[in-house]
């Protein structure tokens, strides 16, 4: 063996003998060091959303947001209201809540197996697929944020440019919409954002589907999602044409209950000290309004509406000067679904008294010189309706 090989065989063996040398003369002093600077690592904090049902107060927003998981043809929920009054948090909270749903394993656009078949079916001609074939996987439901500086491609989908300078293949590039699929899309601020996206969001919110024309290539995809817009109207208003587009306006104020203020901070403070023991509180609740809400969505094509009630619907929407039609359209789809979330399966006016307010106050025609709230507006002649039907019965 040469000095050299010696040499190397020597360092190789000190090197491996001094850690060991290390450990037997680190004092006990260094070792408890070690040990307490390990302990608070291993408490690592929880990603968890904070809870719905620990949610104190904005009942509108939350019943807004249940009565579209339930049925989401309502056409999403504008919120408008004070800056830090837990928007954001409270559409994060419902996400949580729900049960996870199956997709195709890997899928980008969150489509169930029938979607996927039927929708690569179509694209590769006469290929079939077989159901046994598509893997699938469960994932909690999609929560997506639409940032104030997305451009239409972000948000619609676009070529993919990496694939094409590299293969030379025109390829499609999903966005936001495609994410979104069976999920919140929620938009922060939504009154700054451009008129033409947000005209373009409520299309497909509308419809269900994403059509995408991009150089030669023309993509169809699933795209039902509930649109959450909020924002601060002390920062502008939304044009009235999509006012219109939102399914339900909710109002979101400060709280100025003590009680209710203290009790915020509180639970707030109880859930950022250890995330996962607060859950296992609030888990029997949380468990309980996610059956709730399962047991309203299979109820819902039960549910009926006499010709009575839808009358007086349209007549409470000429009284108040609804233009369109839209007025009628959401109030028997809101009152259905929340029917069937009181576990009923007849609408009544009774139903209709409760979400009217919901449906109609950013549809009402702006009035400068008025000084009625709104919602007093909508009670006043709600009450007149009903008196008018009551007199005729």
């Amino acid at each position: 063996m040469t000095q050299t090989a010696k040499a190397a065989k020597k360092t190789t063996s000190a090197k491996a003998s001094a850690p060991r040398e290390a450990k037997a003369k680190a004092p006990a002093e260094e070792q408890a060091v070690v040990t307490e600077v390990k302990k608070p690592a291993a408490k690592k904090k929880s990603a968890l959303a904070f809870p719905f049902t620990s949610i104190v107060g904005q009942e509108e927003m939350k019943l807004s947001l249940i009565l579209n998981i339930i049925d989401p043809r309502i056409g999403g929920v504008l919120v408008m209201g004070h800056r830090g009054t837990g928007k954001s948090t409270t559409v994060r909270a419902l996400a949580e809540v729900l049960p996870f749903i199956d997709r195709v394993k890997g899928d980008i656009y969150n489509r169930t197996v029938e979607q996927y078949i039927e929708m690569e079916s179509s694209s590769r001609g006469a290929g079939v697929i077989k159901e046994s074939d598509v893997k699938t996987e469960k994932i909690p439901v999609p929560v997506v944020d639409l940032p104030l500086g997305a451009t239409e491609d972000r948000v619609c989908g676009t070529i993919d440019i990496e694939k094409a300078l590299t293969s030379g293949v025109k390829a499609f590039e999903p966005g936001l919409l495609a994410q979104s699929n069976r999920g919140f899309l929620y938009i922060d601020e939504v009154n700054l954002l451009d008129d033409h996206l947000v005209d373009v969001l409520l299309d497909v919110a509308a419809s269900g589907k994403n059509v995408v024309e991009r150089e030669g290539i023309s993509i169809r995809h699933p795209a039902r999602f509930v649109l959450v817009g909020s924002g601060n109207p002390e920062e502008g208003e939304l044009r009235p044409q999509l006012l219109d587009r939102f399914g339900l306006h909710a109002r979101i104020i400060t709280i100025n209950d003590v009680a209710k203020r203290v009790q915020i901070v509180k639970l707030r403070r109880e859930y950022d000290e250890d995330p996962e023991a607060f859950m296992k509180k609030v888990t029997r609740e949380q468990q309980k309004l996610q059956k709730k809400i399962v047991a309203a969505q299979i109820l819902l094509p039960q549910v009926t509406m006499d010709d009575a009630v839808l009358t007086d619907i349209a007549r409470l929407c000429m009284n108040l000067g609804i233009d369109g039609h839209r007025g009628e359209l959401t109030i028997t789809r809101t009152a259905h679904a929340y029917a069937a979330w009181e576990g009923e399966t007849t609408v009544t006016m009774k139903h209709v008294r409760e979400i009217a307010g919901l449906c109609l106050r950013h549809r009402l025609r702006k009035d400068p010189l008025e000084t009625v709230d709104a919602g007093e507006k909508i009670d006043r002649e709600l009450g007149k309706v009903l008196g008018e039907a009551e007199a005729v019965a």
